[in-house]
């Protein structure tokens, strides 16, 4: 290691964090990374942006060393046991007032018990939510951080300059104390799953009822986007549309199985409005409807014994304009729902979430 300190320094180097790295390097941030596969510490600088001081070091210790205090660290591994072991790792080397942020999914009450767990130590821990995969954390995501205030305002020059950023405001903003940045993406990609469930079935309304070919569906679609519900995902939808198999005409959204996986925050906020005793449907639905979908082999049984009798709906510009307004309506009772249920657990929780700073944030 040289004499020069760092100003950021990231823990896993898969495309998340990798490129995270590579935002902050572009606005002139010194960064730090390791990992503990050498050939992705050795690509970190090898790929690096031209003219930006990012450095690949191969153990912790050169990682905390390298750092200038207080020391903000951020984690992208996996949630869970591999959270736990990389603060472990990192306790004896770090110093009270550095800050530790975990970027990825844990759930809320883990980060709660890390925050409090650390607390006495005199180590900042925060809960940050990331959203916009790995093109966002290149380019600007939409990044929810909660814990205490010392932290926050150890990292907040670094996080607005790298946010995504919508008519010049950056989208990040400090979302309240605990676990309140894991709360708040948990929430967010709950309202995710629901906005998916909704496109999924405009789809089928589309392309079973209307029978619109692909090429039909993608000008739909970028109608779509052009309008009221330009976003992300009705973006990646109209372009997966465009998509055909390589050296093939066929198209790959008709090759793709109809089984949908999770990663289980959606199931967490069913599961914590539950116990909240908030209404959420839409996502409440959404979750049941990835289960349902799981069940092919039934599904495919099913639908040889009753027969569908659904026929074919002629097509009027009037029907697309009445399904696109009822899609932003839907979107619209989405959004109600998470936000209401974080106006409950903002309370029931005492985390002190700003509501109309969340709205800011997932603007990105």
């Amino acid at each position: 290691m040289t004499n020069q300190l760092f100003d950021f320094g990231m823990i896993g180097l898969g495309v998340m964090g990798q490129n995270f790295l590579y935002n902050l390097a572009d606005h002139d941030f010194k960064v730090l990374g390791f990992d503990k596969d050498i050939k992705k510490t050795t690509a970190l600088e090898a790929e690096a942006p031209q003219g930006t001081i990012v450095k690949g070091v191969n153990s912790l210790e050169d990682l905390v060393s390298g750092l200038a205090t207080p020391r903000r660290i951020m984690l992208l591994v996996p949630a869970g046991k591999p959270v736990d072991d990389v603060i472990n790792s990192l306790r004896p080397l770090v110093e009270p007032g550095d800050v530790i942020i975990d970027g990825g999914n844990s759930h809320y009450t883990d980060t709660l018990r890390r925050v409090n767990d650390l607390h006495a130590t005199g180590i900042h821990f925060m809960g940050m939510g990331v959203s916009g995969g790995e093109q966002g954390a290149r380019t600007g995501p939409s990044i929810m951080p909660g814990g205490n205030q010392i932290a926050w305002h150890a990292v907040q020059p670094i996080l607005e300059a790298v946010a995504a950023k919508v008519n010049g405001v950056p989208c990040v903003s400090y979302l309240g104390t605990g676990a309140a940045g894991h709360y708040v993406k948990m929430v967010h990609n709950g309202i995710e799953y629901a906005i998916m469930q909704l496109i999924s079935e405009a789809y089928d309304i589309l392309r079973r009822g209307l029978e619109l070919s692909n090429d039909e569906l993608h000008d739909v679609f970028k109608t779509w986007n052009e309008g009221r519900l330009q976003s992300f995902l009705i973006e990646v939808t109209r372009d997966i549309f465009g998509f055909k198999e390589p050296d093939s005409d066929q198209y790959l959204i008709d090759l793709i199985k109809d089984q949908a996986k999770s990663k289980g925050t959606g199931k967490w906020t069913s599961q914590e409005a539950m116990d909240l005793a908030v209404s959420i449907p839409t996502i409440d639905m959404a979750v049941a409807m990835r289960n349902l979908s799981v069940y092919k082999e039934e599904r495919v049984q099913a639908a040889g014994i009753y027969q569908s009798k659904a026929g074919h709906i002629n097509f009027t510009d009037e029907m697309l304009s009445g399904l696109e307004q009822s899609l932003c309506f839907c979107f619209t009772i989405a959004y109600a729902q998470g936000l209401s249920m974080l106006a409950s657990a903002s309370t029931a929780h005492s985390m002190e979430i700003p509501l109309a700073d969340v709205v800011q944030v997932w603007k990105g």
